[in-house]
């Protein structure tokens, strides 16, 4: 082949390269570190449609991109140590949610960070502005917080005369205390009795149903890769003290809970593709405007509502998203 057909060949191939893989060093990838609060097996719907978006833009694991996975698998304590990995390791960008920003945030004034889903950015000073984050943060607000009422008023619904209400939060992540005390301060507006159970570990989550043990007669459990990622033994406990269940997160009704209300998360980790590709082709995360969720989904288990003994009124299942049988 002569000197100038192989400087057009490369030159053609090149330019389907995502531009970002051309101001890595020879023979380095541009690499995503992607820190998981949870397991994951939890997160495999998630970790799925983030890698499918990726794949449409462009990004191929392994020939455009390196994908750097990390699971804390619902210890907090390896949140600091898997985000200081990640700076040893100088990756292009950080893909995490919820509390982890903070420990990704902490360990990083450099390195963008993307946010999947977080409950309350501003509130949680992720970032100072939506619209303008500055600094090396950005990516999807969960609104966990704002809905927090409406899921209260969807509960009471399914379970006629409810009076006692139970809500489980993570101590330790900020934004999921301020979603409890917006379900707290709309249950009561309802005229409903509130008992707060406080969980930080899986170990805490056994004895927190021993407490409720007669004091409850629904749970709400709040937004948490944490809680996420114990849904099932949660959810197992929950239906043994014949609790009805309502979460954010329809993945909690596909292990058993009754029902489910709030974004569809594999949308916005898909939509966190989208900023981790512009970031790779030379944004600056502090010009991304935070964004906010725009798939919401009602989710209904009506074999759980069945083994609880609540007839789910017809009108109620007419606004269902999905009903799972």
């Amino acid at each position: 082949m002569r000197r100038r057909d192989f400087i057009t060949l490369i030159a053609g191939a090149t330019a389907d390269w995502p531009l970002g893989a051309h101001a890595q060093p020879a023979g380095k990838l541009p690499t995503i570190g992607f820190l998981g609060p949870g397991t994951a097996s939890a997160w495999s719907q998630w970790v799925a449609a983030f890698a499918q978006r990726l794949r449409e833009l462009g990004w191929i694991e392994g020939r455009t991109v390196a994908i750097e996975y990390r699971w804390a698998e619902g210890q907090p304590e390896r949140l600091d140590e898997i985000a200081a990995e990640f700076v040893r390791l100088k990756v292009d960008v950080i893909v995490t949610v919820g509390g982890a920003v903070l420990a990704a945030k902490q360990a990083t004034s450099a390195i963008p960070i993307v946010f999947a889903a977080a409950n309350d950015p501003l509130g949680s000073k992720l970032v100072p502005s939506l619209a303008r984050p500055g600094g090396n943060v950005t990516g999807l607000s969960s609104q966990a917080a704002d809905l927090a009422g409406k899921r209260v008023e969807l509960l009471r619904e399914v379970v006629p005369g409810l009076r006692r209400l139970a809500i489980m939060s993570n101590a330790g992540y900020p934004a999921a205390v301020l979603e409890m005390g917006e379900a707290e301060s709309a249950a009561r507006t309802l005229g409903l009795d509130v008992v707060t159970s406080e969980v930080r570990r899986a170990e805490d989550i056994a004895p927190a149903f021993g407490a409720l043990k007669g004091r409850a007669e629904a749970l709400y459990v709040t937004t948490d890769p944490i809680l996420n990622s114990y849904r099932v033994r949660i959810i197992t406990l929950a239906n043994l003290a014949r609790l009805p269940v309502i979460t954010t997160q329809r993945e909690f009704v596909e292990a058993g809970g009754l029902v489910s209300y709030g974004p569809n998360y594999p949308d916005l980790f898909r939509r966190a593709g989208d900023y981790v590709d512009k970031i790779l082709r030379g944004a600056k995360s502090g010009d991304l405007p935070v964004e906010q969720p725009t798939k919401f989904d009602l989710v209904i288990n009506l074999t759980a509502a069945k083994g609880l003994g609540l007839a789910i009124p017809e009108p109620f299942l007419l606004r269902a998203d999905e009903l799972i049988e």
